[in-house]
């Protein structure tokens, strides 16, 4: 079979960058890179275009003015937002809130998943990431106050609506620690975050299954030398974890402890329905929140989500943080698709989905395709 697109530039493999052609089929899979080694640290000097693996959103509550809670075509919308700013996967992320409303927005979502057909010009939304409510009353951050302890019959309701990917939970919480191991057989991901766990707690639940963190440092018990909470065992032991890269959830500093800490920490937004919108008030679940200087929160103060994009987090990574490139793409990119168990995304290697994002050297997006198709 011929390609049925392909683009040149310079292109980043698992291997490294490439200056070459990358081709794709007709069903929207890459079918084969080809050009020659270029060196890490020459990767941004040249004036083709910059080839990487489409971002993966593994926490994206919202953007363009609506919010997944809201039920109807919201996702759709919020899938259109992120998508011009390189995201060519997410999780729709729901809020803790009463089961009713938790419904609403899995039924909404249920159709997406009916059958293997795209919104277009869409991001995929690869299933759900239910953040709570089974996270601990006295951590609920900017969530609203109806958490409570995990129901297995819940969970299953939800499931046979749309695909749970990730379950975020707090491990103090009677009874949550108790169905980790039964969650992680059932094929769900569980993360620990929205949590006052003790250190000790925390490791009884990765011993358990659990495999992940909630936006680290974000509503969890903080690190103190005697006590280092849910922080202290992220640090000690995480594998993966998501965390915020927007500058202001997380101080520089704490994010290159956590790099140097956890080998597969990767990039999430935790993006509300003011992303790509003017300052004002938006919804958030059940709150009312505010977009102003650069971020958006409660009428307390206490940030609620936030306004990033994944491009941004990208430049974030790469221009203040001073990651290379290459280990920057992989933190919004393949660490997630990885942490989810998807082989054939976040990567640009022969059979994988030809999701990908055209940068210039200034890292701003040029182009984007989802599954071969361009945005």
């Amino acid at each position: 079979m011929s390609p049925a697109a392909s683009l040149n530039g310079r292109i980043l493999t698992p291997d490294g960058f490439v200056d070459g052609t990358i081709a794709f089929d007709a069903h929207g899979r890459v079918e084969s890179v080809v050009g020659t080694r270029v060196a890490l640290q020459a990767a941004r000097d040249t004036s083709s275009a910059l080839i990487l693996p489409g971002f993966i959103d593994l926490h994206v509550h919202g953007g363009g003015g609506h919010d997944v809670m809201e039920g109807g075509d919201a996702a759709r919308h919020v899938a259109a937002l992120h998508v011009r700013h390189g995201t060519t996967a997410m999780l729709a992320t729901t809020m803790t809130a009463p089961m009713s409303d938790i419904e609403t927005a899995f039924a909404a979502l249920a159709p997406l998943f009916s059958s293997a057909r795209r919104e277009a010009k869409s991001a995929r939304i690869l299933g759900v990431h239910l953040e709570g409510p089974y996270i601990n009353p006295d951590k609920l951050g900017a969530q609203p106050d109806f958490a409570r302890p995990l129901n297995g019959d819940e969970i299953r309701r939800l499931q046979a609506m749309a695909p749970i990917k990730l379950i975020t939970l707090a491990p103090e919480v009677d009874g949550n620690i108790d169905v980790i191991e039964s969650l992680v057989a059932a094929g769900y991901r569980v993360q620990i975050g929205h949590s006052l766990a003790s250190y000790e707690e925390v490791v009884s639940a990765l011993e358990r299954g659990a495999g992940g963190f909630t936006h680290l440092y974000n509503a969890m018990s903080a690190l103190h030398h005697r006590e280092p909470g849910v922080v202290g065992a992220a640090l000690a032991h995480a594998t993966y974890s998501e965390i915020i890269p927007d500058l202001l959830h997380v101080h520089p500093g704490a994010i290159k402890l956590a790099l140097r800490a956890i080998p597969c920490l990767y990039c999430v937004t935790d993006s509300t329905a003011a992303a790509g919108m003017p300052d004002g008030e938006y919804k958030l679940g059940r709150h009312t929140v505010t977009k102003c200087l650069g971020g958006v929160r409660l009428p307390d103060g206490t940030l609620a989500g936030s306004t990033l994009t994944m491009d941004q987090a990208l430049r974030n990574l790469v221009d203040r943080i001073g990651l290379d490139l290459a280990d920057a793409s992989r933190r919004v990119s393949t660490f997630a698709a990885d942490h989810i168990g998807l082989a054939d995304r976040g990567r640009l290697q022969r059979g994988a989905w030809a999701d990908l994002v055209v940068l210039d050297r200034d890292l701003q997006i040029t182009d984007v395709y989802v599954e071969g198709t361009p945005v």
